[in-house]
């Protein structure tokens, strides 16, 4: 039986998802506001620990009203 062992995939999505965070943070500079509320979605299934990242970044939703 060969393959990829769990650890290796795990270590695998962990690197995949440090790269997306990067892109983001490069794009959160020009991003308009209905941009950041399209990466917060994509943080929020990317990821569980979003809420922590969507802070950080400053993506939180503005309450209108």
């Amino acid at each position: 039986m060969g393959g990829v062992s769990n650890r290796m995939k795990e270590i695998k999505r962990r690197r995949h998802r440090r790269q997306t965070l990067a892109r983001f943070q490069a794009k959160l500079k020009k991003a308009t506001q209905s941009e950041r509320l399209v990466m917060a979605d994509k943080l929020r299934k990317m990821t569980t620990g979003c809420e922590v990242l969507i802070a950080a970044m400053g993506l939180e939703e503005r309450k209108r009203g």
